[in-house]
């Protein structure tokens, strides 16, 4: 049997912290940690339900609060709120993640998975940190995501940027 789907195109975005790996393992994977930081600046969200291992399930509502945000929002018919499933596929403790999430909020387009795998590699002070997203159904709403986790990861960088650093191991 042959596949004819042709590899998806993925974007990385990497991050090195100056943290302790825990920290960064715990923003990633409980509800207060995801609260603090989850979503591009101008957006709040709302953890429901985390589960975090192999075929567990994160439910959240992610909502526009900012004018511009919002603005931004309405004038693309979508919602202010999205609420969204992600399905965790692989779970490695305090070194990878691994889910899919559907796109299923887009006006005029047909429902699609969407993967992301996060990677973390710790050394002595710090955790470099490697994102690799897959891209949308287009190169605009590629750019759109990608400027989404970039706002988003600025601001787990600034969280983790207020916590005590590490000290050596």
């Amino acid at each position: 049997m042959t596949s004819q789907t042709t590899p998806k195109k993925t974007i990385t975005l990497e991050r090195t912290f100056e943290a302790a790996l825990e920290d960064v393992w715990t923003l990633w994977t409980t509800k207060e940690g995801l609260e603090s930081w989850w979503g591009p600046e101008g957006f709040t969200t709302a953890v429901r339900k985390i589960d975090v291992r192999v075929g567990g399930e994160m439910l959240y509502a992610m909502t526009a609060t900012a004018p511009q945000q919002i603005a931004f929002m309405e004038k693309a018919g979508l919602t202010l709120t999205t609420e969204q499933r992600v399905t965790y596929d692989t779970v490695v403790p305090q070194r990878r993640l691994a889910y899919t999430n559907r796109a299923d909020f887009i006006p005029g387009v047909a429902p699609y998975d969407v993967a992301t795998l996060v990677d973390l590699h710790p050394n002595a002070q710090s955790v470099r940190m490697v994102v690799t997203i897959d891209a949308m159904h287009d190169e605009p709403w590629t750019k759109m995501a990608v400027l989404g986790w970039e706002s988003q990861l600025g601001r787990l960088v600034k969280l983790l940027a207020e916590r005590p650093r590490p000290t050596g191991r």
